[in-house]
């Protein structure tokens, strides 16, 4: 049994000198040159920024938009909510056509529907339109999303080249957070088309993307399972059940009767029976395979979805690990979404303006996982986790306390540094955490699983803060005596800058739960990096292994 691997400082050289080694090494996996295999993690990289730019970039434009189309203030969630109701709800069943048919072929697909709705989205002309084309664009993101850390996965086998490979790849989710804040700001003050400039944006980047793929991913393997069917009656399940849940966090607070209407009651009962009965499904179907491999041969007991099993890797702390993934998403999205309406509506500062104050985010969340790259081999992943969440949770807490009247260097400057910390180091050090602990037929899956994970955190963390934003503008108006429009748009300054602070509390409280889940369950987790480049070849069971704190090794984790 090997032992556990660490990762040392990944400067470019070492990195090269990674790679190469890795490409010289008999049995290594496929053969290559150093400039493909730097151009696939730049490639993967550059479509996870994308996809998470996709929801910040328009976030920060939504006062434009809201200008442009004449939408109504309490419709414009919508706008970034749609994005990540297709793609979060859409990722298991991309994950699992990925590792049966072709992960390549899955990127490819997805480049393609960025491309093209991405075009569609800048040249529409309501609203509605806009929401449905955002809708489809997201997409694109659930393919490419989980297929690209599958290509890693197969492109670096276990060793310190595949450590720095994802840990750059789960760079480019923190990272395209505020790089969307950074581009979305210039392109909409500053180009002739405004907020339309986005998505030509994205559609080209998207372009350029695609044929880097197309040039650089090793030709697709044919996956190892011996029945590659597609569990189609667990796919519907979970894709509706999941649609209509995260479709009534969004609309729940704006429907006629909010959380009271009877069709938002009645979509949510819905919903949440189908994920269920999704659940119960394969929970039978893997027993029924585990119990009689040759029942896989049946049209109606196809290899599950996704294995029940999954979530109790490292005796259960796979589901600890997306829980907290979960709480961080909510907490990093709740600030960012609320804190640029501040800017832009409580301020009034122009896109441009507000884009700057966003600056420190993105230069800290490349320093942040420089560092993770650099420290992954020699800590714990429960330093990692809890650090991160209560940097974050610090970051929330000093915009729940902000002074409008104090200079930007007192409150918004701090919390900008300190609120990337908890997405940077759980991304990154989560994802290899996943990828150990995924077999090689299902990496895909489990990276969907990750990422399903953080695009409902993003529905719900708007949707939890939103509700106590809107309570608390009420309540404060009603103390001042006024009543308060549908669409908000009367309420005293005062009152909204209340209902800005309590939704910041609302993100400090995702913060603290994920802090505590880990320093709960995740204290013996041990080191999750490598320690050295390694020219023997090691099985997916022999990495997914846990290290105790005692520093035993224990036998693979369980399938």
């Amino acid at each position: 049994m090997s032992k556990e691997l660490n990762l040392a400082t990944p400067s470019g050289k070492e990195l090269g000198r990674s790679m190469s080694n890795l490409e010289t090494a008999k049995g290594n996996g496929p053969q290559r040159s150093l400039l493909r295999s730097v151009f696939i993690v730049i490639t993967c990289t550059a479509a996870m920024v994308v996809n998470i730019s996709n929801t910040t970039s328009v976030s920060i434009s939504l006062p434009t938009i809201e200008k442009s189309l004449d939408i109504q203030e309490e419709q414009l969630q919508w706008l970034v909510s749609a994005y990540s109701l297709s793609s979060g709800c859409l990722l298991l069943f991309f994950g699992r056509l990925a590792d049966l048919y072709g992960r390549k072929k899955a990127f490819m697909l997805g480049t393609v529907c960025q491309v093209a709705f991405s075009l569609g989205c800048g040249f529409a002309q309501d609203g509605v339109t806009l929401a449905v084309l955002r809708g489809f664009q997201g997409v694109g993101g659930a393919a490419t999303i989980p297929s690209a850390l599958g290509i890693l996965a197969h492109a670096f086998p276990p060793s310190r080249a595949r450590s720095i490979a994802f840990a750059t790849f789960a760079a480019g989710a923190p990272v395209g957070g505020a790089f969307g804040m950074l581009i979305g700001g210039v392109l909409t003050q500053l180009t002739s088309t405004h907020w339309r400039s986005i998505f030509y944006m994205a559609a080209a980047t998207s372009a350029l993307i695609g044929v880097s793929g197309l040039i650089s991913f090793d030709a697709d393997v044919p996956s190892s399972e011996v029945v590659k069917r597609v569990d189609w009656v667990g796919a519907s399940l979970v894709t509706i059940g999941l649609v209509l849940i995260v479709f009534v966090l969004g609309e729940g607070e704006i429907a006629s009767d909010g959380w009271k209407t009877p069709y938002i009651i009645a979509l949510l009962v819905i919903g949440v029976i189908l994920v269920g009965l999704f659940l119960v499904w394969e929970w039978k179907l893997e027993q029924i395979i585990e119990e009689d491999p040759s029942r896989a041969a049946s049209m109606w007991t196809p290899p599950p979805l996704m294995k029940l099993s999954l979530w109790t890797r490292a005796r259960g702390r796979m589901a600890v690990v997306l829980c907290i993934a979960f709480l961080n998403w909510s907490a990093f999205i709740g600030w960012s979404f609320w804190v640029q309406l501040y800017y832009q509506n409580y301020l009034l500062l122009s896109p441009v303006k507000t884009m700057i104050r966003f600056i420190p985010m993105f230069i800290v969340g490349c320093l942040c996982n420089f560092f993770v790259a650099m420290v992954v081999s020699k800590l714990p992943l429960v330093i990692f986790v809890v650090s991160g969440s209560l940097l974050t949770a610090t970051a929330t807490i000093l915009f729940a306390l902000i002074d409008p009247t104090v200079t930007y260097w007192a409150f918004c400057f701090p919390s900008t540094v300190l609120i990337v910390f908890g997405a940077d180091f759980v991304y990154s050090a989560g994802t290899i955490f996943i990828a150990k602990t995924s077999l090689p037929h299902e990496h895909s899956v489990a990276a969907a699983l990750f990422q399903t994970m953080t695009q409902i955190g993003t529905a719900f963390g708007l949707t939890i803060s939103t509700i106590v934003f809107n309570s608390a503008v009420d309540k404060e108006s009603a103390k001042l005596g006024v009543t308060v429009n549908a669409s908000g748009t009367n309420a005293p300054m005062s009152a909204q800058l209340v209902g800005y602070k309590d939704a910041q509390w609302t993100s400090t409280s995702f913060a603290l739960m994920g802090a505590l889940l880990a320093a709960l369950f995740l204290w013996s987790v041990g080191i999750v990096g490598h320690q050295r480049v390694i020219r023997h070849v090691d099985s997916d069971e022999t990495m997914a292994m846990k290290h105790e704190p005692d520093g035993a090794e224990i036998s693979p984790m369980p399938n």
